[in-house]
């Protein structure tokens, strides 16, 4: 089962849009954050996720903005997304926690990863980690991984938890909100030299 690892920043998010999707299922027609980045498009994922995020005026500054709602409503989508694809899903904690990650027990076990002790909350740790620690079954913090993919929201440097090479994944979302996304995806090194073959 590949990890996918995931840091969040303090999201800015933009005033009310028209979305013009009548599936959406939001509480205030016509008003659509961007869920579709993480949950497809229309669907109850959808819904839920967008209205947790219309009602954040949201942060500037990396760890200053955090939000329990916001954070609980991306958790929640992620969570659904990983499992449906058969993924382990590991939430980056922030600076004050040495960028440890929240993950489950079962993948902390499959991967030999080393086990710290704390607790994340919203300002040691950050709202996503603390989310997470709170709604995994069996969570726990671990110091590193090395994960089959990442996606950094609002730039919050997930590169160093991810397996060597990273490739860069182009989403159709840029933003979440304000939040710039960056994605990658993993591979093998290529070695060898100029007579080297590889799969195609």
């Amino acid at each position: 089962m590949p990890v996918g690892a995931i840091c969040a920043g303090s999201i800015r998010l933009r005033p009310w849009r028209r979305c013009g999707d009548a599936d959406c299922g939001n509480s205030r027609a016509g008003s659509c954050g961007g869920a579709g980045a993480f949950a497809g498009r229309g669907g109850p994922d959808r819904a839920g996720f967008s209205s947790g995020l219309q009602h954040q005026r949201g942060g500037d500054k990396i760890g200053t903005g955090g939000s329990a709602e916001v954070a609980g409503a991306m958790f929640a989508a992620l969570r659904r997304v990983t499992e449906a694809q058969g993924v382990f899903l590991a939430i980056q904690c922030c600076e004050h926690l040495n960028r440890a990650l929240v993950t489950t027990r079962a993948a902390a076990e499959k991967y030999g990863w080393q086990e710290v002790t704390v607790r994340p909350v919203p300002h040691a740790g950050g709202a996503m980690a603390a989310a997470a620690y709170e709604n995994f079954e069996q969570p726990v913090v671990v110091e590193a991984i090395s994960a089959h993919a990442g996606l950094d929201i609002g730039q919050t440097l997930i590169g160093m938890h991810l397996k060597k090479v990273a490739v860069p994944v182009r989403l159709a979302e840029s933003k979440i909100g304000e939040a710039i996304l960056t994605a990658a995806r993993t591979r093998p090194p290529l070695i060898g030299g100029e007579r080297a073959k590889y799969p195609v």
